[in-house]
């Protein structure tokens, strides 16, 4: 257990322990995307809690690529006193924070357009331009650029949950036939250019970290085969850790199985068998895994048998922001239940992030 709760170092930055609350958007920010005071006091709990690093919500880096009401940007300078004041709160109760940078795409409020014409519950979507493409990934690299004014100790890329990034990487949602689409090498080619667009406006020394889908669980879309493709080629890029999540573009809900551990200690992490795999081909690079993650005794073995090196959770959290006091405490597991009232049609987006299940 000590391993999990001594400091660890990510990048330039150390941390407090092993623990991360995984980007979880909170639906709570102003019409023009800024973050409210409700914010800020979940992120001060957060850090009070206990928690090594924090991710935040995930940001739109243009404004044509929010993607739900109650998205919170980080598209324009206005953005930046509110989010420079929330940094602040984690930094005042001793922990971390990096920005989580994305850009809707197929899955847009207004403008819904990804790598290709594709339908989406019905509705049409269209295909983006070369320019806008470009124009996207210089949103990246300035959104960078003002999460460091903002005072935040890193980024991380969101490539994951059939956002843009997510999208191309998908070959069934980007079915271009130019450079940024068709073989593997095109459809990673979009993720490479807001990675270098990024690193050029943070520098070196910066935390850049990526959110990347082991599988999107669709019979063809983007496979564990890919994951692992990609994985290696970005963290050889100079990444600086990689989140391991999943879900996209013809997700098929029957088909999360082939990502679990027939190992009983791993099996509550639903993308611990996908992990190992890409493990071996990222290594050195530090990886965190995210999804299902409840128990002391799972959070444990995950690191002694070296799955990943970081416990990143995002329910738990949301359920008991102070989780990693009571972890330490004595307490066995989180008591969330995965019940997903926070997350149902009655609560997303129309109310502020909490636990409904009393």
């Amino acid at each position: 257990m000590a391993l999990l709760f001594e400091p660890f170092k990510i990048g330039s930055i150390m941390i407090r322990n092993r623990f991360i609350r995984s980007a979880t958007t909170s639906y709570w920010s102003t019409k023009r995307g800024i973050v409210r005071a409700e914010i800020i006091d979940l992120y001060r709990r957060l850090a009070k809690g206990g928690v090594g690093l924090i991710i935040t919500g995930h940001l739109y880096v243009k404004d044509s690529g929010k993607a739900h009401v109650g998205m919170a940007g980080i598209s324009n300078d206005y953005h930046v006193p509110k989010l420079k004041e929330l940094a602040h709160e984690v930094h005042k109760n001793d922990g971390k924070i990096v920005a989580q940078l994305n850009y809707g795409g197929l899955h847009n409020l207004v403008d819904k357009a990804g790598p290709s014409e594709y339908v989406v519950d019905g509705s049409k979507r269209r295909g983006l331009s070369t320019e806008e493409i470009h124009d996207i990934i210089e949103a990246f690299g300035e959104a960078a650029e003002r999460a460091m004014a903002a005072g935040f100790d890193g980024v991380q890329i969101h490539g994951a949950h059939g956002y843009l990034i997510s999208q191309f990487l998908s070959r069934l949602a980007n079915r271009r036939t130019d450079k940024w689409g068709g073989n593997l090498e095109n459809r990673m080619r979009l993720l490479f250019e807001v990675y270098d667009a990024v690193r050029a406006r943070v520098g070196g020394s910066v935390p850049v970290l990526l959110k990347i889908n082991c599988d999107d669980f669709s019979p063809t879309g983007f496979t564990i085969k890919d994951s692992i493709e990609v994985a290696k080629a970005i963290c050889k890029r100079g990444l600086q850790a990689i989140e391991i999540s999943g879900g996209g573009i013809g997700r098929q809900e029957d088909l999360r199985v082939r990502a679990r551990s027939l190992d009983q200690e791993l099996y509550e992490a639903s993308f611990a068998g996908h992990a190992i795999k890409m493990r071996k081909a990222t290594q050195p690079t530090l990886m965190a895994l995210v999804n299902g993650i409840r128990s002391l005794e799972c959070m444990e073995a995950i690191i002694n048998k070296d799955v990943a090196d970081l416990i990143s959770m995002s329910r738990p959290f949301i359920r008991e922001p102070d989780l990693v006091k009571r972890l330490k405490a004595g307490q066995e597991a989180s008591t969330c239940t995965s019940c997903n009232l926070c997350i149902s049609k009655e609560v997303f987006g129309k109310m502020m992030l909490r636990c409904h299940l009393g």
